[in-house]
């Protein structure tokens, strides 16, 4: 079973620079294989095969996370899924004004010589959460709460029109059965 959090982000300047370039950029990457879906019937796959080669023809895309990129390309294949499926219409491109200002990345984990990393980690009894190429960031919310049930699938970053940043994140939990008390 699936339950997401949210928390307040209170991200510093140079933060915030790098949410908007991350913004921006998963907003160009679905763009271009948009028009490129278009043209040449790519599938998902190829497109997420593709991507490292749009890297030395646009650099920019080298400062932000690289999940957030994979993951607005998952997005963009679930719309044409949806599309053929008769669920949605023809995807559209994504404006710079107006459009939902918000990307995701996945949780990754590895082991190296024994110490594991995580590119995702909630701290509570701190208030921060680490995500990729934000470093650790002060958050509020869910005070009862000293860690999160479960393992983390994926986080969502985004921006409310009055400024204000959250954080959502998805955790898998295991069902928990409530206890029975017999009736007297």
């Amino acid at each position: 079973m699936y339950k997401s959090y949210q928390f307040r982000m209170y991200p510093n300047k140079q933060q915030i620079i790098m949410i908007q370039k991350t913004f921006g950029c998963t907003r160009f990457v679905y763009n271009h294989y948009l028009e490129k879906r278009k043209e040449e019937h790519l599938t998902g796959f190829d497109m997420i095969k593709e991507l490292p080669n749009l890297y030395p023809e646009y650099p920019f895309l080298k400062e932000v996370d690289s999940c957030s990129l994979r993951c607005s390309l998952f997005d963009l294949d679930d719309a044409f899924n949806r599309y053929f499926r008769h669920q949605n219409n023809n995807p559209k491109f994504k404006g710079k004004y107006g459009s939902k200002r918000s990307y995701r990345t996945n949780y990754i984990t590895s082991t190296y010589k024994g110490t594991k990393y995580e590119n995702i980690k909630i701290d509570l009894k701190r208030r921060v959460i680490t995500l990729p190429k934000l470093k650790e960031v002060k958050i509020r919310g869910y005070r009862d709460l000293e860690d999160l049930p479960g393992r983390i699938i994926h986080a969502t970053i985004n921006e409310c029109s009055t400024g204000k940043y959250y954080v959502s994140v998805l955790v898998e939990v295991s069902h928990i059965v409530p206890k029975m008390i017999p009736r007297r």
